[in-house]
């Protein structure tokens, strides 16, 4: 576990790089031998806005890295945060908890908020509009979203006392589970509600993307399920039942066009009909 730490405490941008690359491409290729859905649909085509808005994810993150670096290093010098202050535990129960709580204010805290308040909310829109939810959904998110959840995970480092390697380590660990919970992939169904119970899993997931409330506000967990069960956001639905998108934004095809989801958070959208 030392040797983890240490690898990730120093990891260079080039293997953070591979690791989003490499799960990218694994999951791609797994949805298209065992998908959940059989999407009509260019899967190419599909993926060019996804991966532009991965791409912008990556630049925007890259600039304010040494921002975590420095509050790591911060709270680590100064005895700060609650890692800090619990108990002396083994490392292995150390790096688990740290984990367990960065994903709670680096991903559900900040999910959750994104659907209760109508700015974020239209921020987050974006990521919800995709009518075809497969690997490359995963980090489709506007910029300013990027940001949005940039600020949640420093805060995290900082409530939390998290060191830098427990950061990375929980960064790489988020991107390849949320490639996975995205993925249009079809899991035996007692695996995938067995894994549910510790993990968040694809159909638990897929549930968050269906288009009618209340699912829409549900399973806001990104690695650990958890949070859902706890707080009691978790919800369950059959998969062929699912139907991806939003309702204010029902559009196809303005929901592919880069541009207009660069628009997408500043525009005004039609409100759903209890019918929708």
């Amino acid at each position: 576990m030392e040797t983890l730490l240490n690898y990730f405490e120093t990891i260079p941008s080039l293997h953070r790089g591979l690791i989003i690359v490499g799960g990218l491409t694994f999951f791609w290729l797994l949805e298209g031998a065992v998908p959940l859905f059989n999407f009509k649909y260019k899967k190419w085509q599909h993926a060019i806005p996804n991966i532009f808005f991965t791409i912008t994810t990556i630049l925007v993150n890259l600039p304010m890295a040494f921002l975590l670096l420095l509050s790591a290093d911060w709270v680590m010098a100064n005895h700060f945060g609650v890692l800090n202050w619990l108990p002396e535990m083994q490392l292995w129960l150390y790096v688990i908890v740290g984990i367990l709580f960065m994903d709670f204010f680096g991903a559900y805290l900040p999910h959750l908020i994104e659907h209760k308040v109508k700015p974020l909310w239209m921020v987050h829109l974006v990521h919800h509009s995709d009518h075809h939810v497969d690997a490359t959904t995963a980090n489709r998110h506007h910029p300013i979203e990027s940001v949005i959840r940039y600020v949640f995970t420093l805060m995290g480092v900082f409530v939390i006392g998290t060191p830098i390697g427990i950061v990375l380590l929980y960064q790489s660990m988020s991107v390849v589970a949320t490639q996975f919970t995205h993925s249009n992939i079809k899991l035996p169904e007692k695996v995938d509600k067995w894994l549910s119970y510790f993990i968040v899993s694809p159909n638990m997931h897929k549930v968050h993307h269906h288009f009618k409330m209340p699912y829409t506000d549900s399973n806001y967990g990104n690695i650990f399920s958890v949070w859902d069960r706890l707080f009691g956001t978790y919800k369950e639905l059959e998969p062929h039942k699912i139907v991806y998108g939003v309702d204010v934004f029902p559009d196809e095809k303005e929901n592919s066009s880069i541009k207009n989801l660069l628009k997408q958070p500043f525009q005004k959208y039609r409100k759903p009909t209890e019918n929708s």
